[in-house]
């Protein structure tokens, strides 16, 4: 966990970005010049309410995410469970209700609890990244990674066979391909959105770099 934060999370301090822009010569991100935009540096109240704007940003992102996941969850194991498969677009998707005890493709179906516990670690990492978070597009991708995690870990928990064994409502099934459901889509997409901010340079705290 601690070397999560070191990769991805930055000190909490106010005056973390003028550092950083000191030491790699760049501008310390969008947050780095005050209302007026002429390049006035930030008073520490001024950065402290971008903080918490984009802290708020990320669980909205979170719970929205976790939102349309459970709802789903609740809709296919009360509509489509142990029914025929749903065409959506012929062959080529259709809506497939199964449980999942490992990870994507039915990998490590014998390790259920230690996907429980690597889910729960993501979540206890991102929470605590919230406080050193300074960029929007970060904090939409660490929204979406925590609610995805949170809506399998909320399968994890609660679902049979049992507490931290629970299998996973899969459903979503593209031909030639493995069946997922919207949390994973979640991760996913946030996974993505990472690889995109650190190849552009953007750090969670808003500086920009060029290596």
């Amino acid at each position: 966990m601690a070397e999560a934060e070191r990769i991805i999370g930055t000190p909490d301090t106010p005056d973390d970005g003028g550092e950083r822009a000191a030491a790699t010569g760049t501008p310390a991100g969008p947050d780095a010049s005050g209302p007026s935009g002429a390049g006035e540096p930030e008073t520490p109240a001024q950065r402290r309410t971008g903080r918490g704007r984009r802290i708020a940003v990320l669980f909205a992102v979170a719970a929205f995410a976790y939102a349309l996941d459970l709802i789903s969850k609740l809709l296919v194991v009360a509509k489509l469970e142990h029914h025929e498969p749903i065409q959506v677009i012929g062959d080529l998707l259709e809506l497939h209700a199964i449980r999942n005890p490992g990870a994507a493709f039915g990998f490590g179906a014998a390790f259920t609890v230690i996907f429980t516990l690597i889910a729960a670690a993501v979540i206890v990492v991102i929470i605590r990244l919230a406080r050193k978070l300074y960029s929007f597009p970060w904090a939409i991708a660490l929204g979406l990674l925590l609610g995805g995690a949170l809506g399998n870990l909320t399968d994890r928990i609660f679902r049979a066979p049992g507490v931290f064994e629970g299998e996973v409502v899969d459903f979503i099934s593209p031909k030639g391909f493995a069946v997922f459901n919207l949390a994973d889509s979640a991760i996913v997409c946030g996974g993505i959105l990472i690889v995109l901010l650190s190849f552009r340079g953007l750090d969670p705290d808003g500086t920009v770099h060029k290596d």
